[in-house]
């Protein structure tokens, strides 16, 4: 039933690859990247060196996800009420993709992953959205993971747009909120592609999901993580799927 991990790229397997039972990864994992700003005070330097090494993150668990067979990993990377933070650390956030897409859209696409987004998009600088646009472009054909970016999202603001989208459509369609459905108000959120994470993990070891896939994670198994992002690994990637392999879900039955 278990075997051993085996590695698809390049890289040897090493100690830090553990036993997982490849018939129970989740197919999608949905991660609230926390901790960045806390990991550069503790090491006296600036939030954005927190931000910067965040990213560097983003590029080993995006390349470890793709290796052991999850299908869709979501990231919150800017809610909606970010924008609320200092004007230099937003502006440098929003400055990211450009970079980072610059760099790692080669591997990107040499391993198979999907570029995608969540979130109102229109609302972003002209070069952040280009850079995210050309990375999605660039990948749509690649079959392998994918990886979606919440970049100004908001669960609350998600399921207003929702609402508002739905509405439009029964008065087209001369319907009643008589004939509204769950797989109708599913069909009109920004996620409607995507299964239902089954597992959220959040780390810094806060507890809370911040407006953060309030709707599909109602049946998520939770792992509130210790590590802050930048030290977060493929180890503790690895830890906490075992942990929910671990778990039965019972989804409101027995």
């Amino acid at each position: 039933m278990f075997k051993k991990l085996k590695k698809q790229k390049k890289n040897q397997p090493n100690q830090s690859d553990f036993d997982l039972d490849l018939h129970n990864i989740p197919e999608h994992v949905a991660i609230i990247m926390d901790g960045n700003g806390r990991w550069a005070k503790q090491r006296k330097l600036p939030r954005i060196q927190g931000h910067y090494q965040g990213m560097q993150t983003v590029k080993k668990i995006t390349m470890e996800a793709s290796d052991i067979g999850i299908k869709y990993l979501t990231l919150y990377a800017f809610s909606t009420e970010n924008w609320a933070r200092p004007k230099n650390e937003v502006n440098y956030i929003m400055n990211l993709p450009v970079n980072f897409l610059k760099t790692f859209l080669p591997e990107l696409i040499e391993n198979n992953v999907k570029v995608e987004t969540i979130g109102f998009m229109e609302h972003l600088p002209t070069s952040t959205l280009k850079a995210i646009e050309k990375a999605k472009e660039d990948t749509k054909n690649n079959t392998g993971l994918k990886l979606v970016f919440a970049i100004n999202y908001g669960g609350r603001a998600e399921i207003v747009h929702s609402g508002k989208s739905l509405y439009d459509k029964l008065s087209e369609d001369g319907l009643t909120s008589d004939d509204v459905t769950e797989e109708m108000i599913n069909d009109h959120l920004m996620t409607h592609n995507y299964p239902d994470p089954e597992l959220l993990i959040r780390t810094s070891g806060e507890q809370r999901i911040s407006n953060f896939l309030i709707w599909q994670a109602s049946y998520s198994e939770f792992i509130f993580n210790e590590k802050l992002w930048p030290d977060f690994d493929k180890e503790e990637l690895i830890n906490c799927i075992k942990i929910y392999q671990s778990r039965q879900r019972r989804f409101g039955g027995l």
